[in-house]
């Protein structure tokens, strides 16, 4: 279970909001997916059973226990091609053009600097690549970060396109989400 923004983030509620597997639909064997600001991996776990053991997943996020946590569930899962880090999204590329997907959950808002953050994403993306904003609508609701701090589906696809990204698809992932899909 993780906490996010202060409430209970657990797997049931997450499946109650999205369908992860729809999200992820594109993702496949032998690929590089990138979890920016993964928490304790739920994206970070989906992920890494969906591209095998030939592919690969990197992870980070500022928080070293669930970093720990999700280092945890990896071993639990006998999965060994995920590589997790406590950091900063802004200071983490890592690697240059090999990500098949640089993916964002719930979480472009909380960055300090989400120009820098997809910046990175820019530099870690293959040019065939897919950068995935799954993220809160702003709109009212009794969980959830502040609707003043979340980014409008308007909001997170014009930071994509000042990094350089051009937006493909901007859909509903459900009554409390959005999905902003956009390639280098």
């Amino acid at each position: 279970m993780g906490c996010h923004g202060g409430f209970s983030l657990d797997d049931a509620t997450r499946r109650s909001w999205y369908n992860p597997e729809a999200i992820l639909q594109n993702l496949q064997a032998g690929m590089v997916f990138m979890d920016i600001g993964c928490g304790d991996g739920f994206f970070t776990i989906l992920a890494a059973k969906k591209v095998g053991s030939n592919g690969k997943v990197y992870a980070v996020d500022t928080d070293a226990s669930a970093i720990e946590r999700l280092k945890q569930k990896a071993k639990t899962e006998d999965l060994k091609n995920i590589t997790a880090k406590a950091g900063k999204a802004e200071d983490t590329v890592f690697c240059t053009q090999c990500a098949d997907f640089v993916f964002y959950s719930m979480d472009l808002h909380d960055f300090a600097d989400p120009a820098k953050v997809l910046q990175n994403a820019k530099q870690m993306i293959k040019p065939n690549g897919r950068l995935i904003d799954l993220d809160w609508k702003k709109i009212d609701m009794p969980f959830g970060p502040p609707v003043s701090i979340r980014f409008s589906e308007e909001k997170a696809a014009g930071l994509m396109r000042s990094a350089g990204f051009t937006v493909a698809d901007v859909r509903d992932a459900g009554p409390y989400h959005y999905a902003v899909t956009a390639k280098p």
